[in-house]
């Protein structure tokens, strides 16, 4: 079974997903498909067949999330050093060109979100990061096409 990194902030969501999942969404849909079939004819039911329709997301979710945090490899940035990207890395860049400053931290593809800056271990940013120290330069390539650009910090918190 191949393991799935993950921050331990984001292994954390996924659990509070998971029981939440299963200790409030699952009984509620039960209680729903219940109600439905009190109404009768379960062919014409919009309420039933929606109701059912949610359940089977809820099941596959939960599945989806026991199977990933099962196999998670937690990773702890506040007990993590160093002056290197790896992941679970907070890490400043800024563009050669511009002089344009982001924070990234790399995290794994369940929890990416760009627009909080976590972006995926899998992503080319996050490629052409790992391995690289505080002033490395190195290329982006993109479809728009490449850039250049600049490590200013890396940090673990």
């Amino acid at each position: 079974m191949e393991k799935v990194p993950m921050t331990l902030r984001g292994y954390e969501a996924l659990q509070a997903e998971l029981k939440n999942l299963k200790s409030v969404e699952r009984p509620a849909v039960i209680q729903a498909i219940a109600e439905a079939r009190e109404h009768g004819d379960l062919s014409e039911n919009a309420e039933y067949h929606a109701a059912r329709e949610k359940q089977s997301f809820i099941e596959g979710r939960i599945l989806e999330l026991e199977d990933k945090t099962s196999r998670a490899q937690v990773f702890d940035p506040a007990k993590m050093n160093g002056e290197t990207v790896t992941f679970a890395a907070t890490v400043t860049v800024a563009d050669c060109d511009t002089d344009e400053e982001k924070v990234y931290q790399i995290v794994g593809d369940l929890e990416s979100d760009i627009s909080k800056g976590l972006i995926s271990v899998s992503s080319p940013l996050a490629r052409g990061l790992i391995g690289k120290s505080e002033g490395d330069v190195f290329e982006l390539h993109s479809p728009g096409g490449t850039k250049e650009y600049e490590v200013v910090s890396v940090e673990f918190k």
